[in-house]
């Protein structure tokens, strides 16, 4: 999955308009304009299509997580270099406030059944035995859940 694909479901789950995108990552403290925004989120064909680079996607998921479960005081932390799939699922686990059984219901309405070992093992540190990359299919069923079950109180 694109950076920009995933910026696009979230902002479509959560029905966020252009303002409130900027306002997310004003909450990381960093500014962006609606023309980024825009571009960020037009479809790859299209010729003004931009890039969602790994630090600007983790800047608006450190914002979200300020925004969903409010601003800690101090330094905010530094964005991410580099963003994997599993650093976005718990990014996006934090920002929504989710435990394990949260998890796996929303995973339960995109249909696909997992046990809380095998989630665990997405969260765990690389170098620990369990650890599991999270693939493609995992985040977007992840993401479907949350469409399904946040878009659905809009």
């Amino acid at each position: 999955m694109t950076n920009n694909e995933i910026l696009r479901r979230i902002r479509y789950s959560f029905d966020f308009n252009d303002s409130k995108m900027i306002a997310i990552f004003g909450l990381a403290d960093h500014q962006v304009t609606r023309e980024q925004i825009s571009d960020w989120l037009k479809k790859d064909d299209d010729p003004a299509y931009n890039k969602c680079s790994d630090i600007q996607l983790a800047i608006f998921l450190n914002g979200l997580i300020n925004d969903k479960r409010g601003k800690k005081e101090g330094p905010q932390p530094d964005p991410e270099q580099r963003l994997t799939n599993n650093i976005i699922f718990r990014k996006l686990k934090i920002a929504l406030d989710l435990k394990a059984e949260d998890v796996l219901e929303i995973m339960d309405l995109a249909n696909l059944r997992m046990s809380k070992h095998e989630l665990s093992a997405f969260f765990r540190r690389p170098e620990h035995k369990n650890y599991r990359d999270c693939k493609d299919q995992i985040l977007r069923n992840f993401l479907n859940g949350v469409q399904l079950k946040y878009r659905a109180n809009i």
